[in-house]
């Protein structure tokens, strides 16, 4: 599945150690949403063989707590490709390094986009797709992407019926 020769693909992995918790004792959430930002990078940079920048993060879920100790793996695969857009798909799983047990921990999307040394968007190479899982993803993507377009569209509808109910009175 995450195949080192392939440039769709990378994995990140880090010790968690203490310096990264947060008051509850687990590792803070932002660190593993930097660490996941780091592997979306390398992953759409590795893929267009380009500087990216990060245009959005998507569908970010803690399932469950990491903790200090163990061993954080970011598996990071380009789902998606559009014209100068990619969107990588990010799992993360959680290894006690002492018993081995192995825990899908986050997951979430970000949309990486390709830049030329101007920093203005530029094409990327579409995606070739080889396998179901591959053309599953591919699929999923174009359904968040129109679902998230919705969304935007409909919450812009309600915020205007809103600011029209609560005008400010002269």
């Amino acid at each position: 599945m995450y195949d080192d020769e392939d440039p769709r693909c990378v994995i990140v992995s880090e010790v968690m150690t203490p310096e990264k918790s947060n008051f509850a004792g687990n590792v803070h959430g932002g660190h593993i949403l930097q660490m996941c930002d780091r592997a979306a990078y390398a992953c759409a940079a590795r893929y267009s063989n380009r500087y990216v920048v990060t245009l959005s993060v998507d569908h970010v879920l803690f399932k469950q707590p990491i903790h200090v100790g163990e061993l954080v793996s970011f598996y990071a695969s380009i789902n998606h490709v559009g014209r100068t857009s990619m969107e990588v798909g990010i799992k993360v799983v959680a290894e006690n390094l002492l018993t081995q047990e192995k825990r899908h921990t986050n997951s979430c999307f970000f949309t990486m986009v390709a830049v030329d040394e101007h920093l203005h968007p530029t094409p990327v190479e579409p995606l070739e797709l080889r396998n179901e899982t591959e053309k599953r993803r591919f699929e999923e993507a174009i359904l968040r992407k129109e679902m998230n377009l919705s969304f935007t569209q409909e919450h812009e509808r309600r915020k205007e019926e809103l600011r029209s109910r609560f005008k400010p009175k002269r």
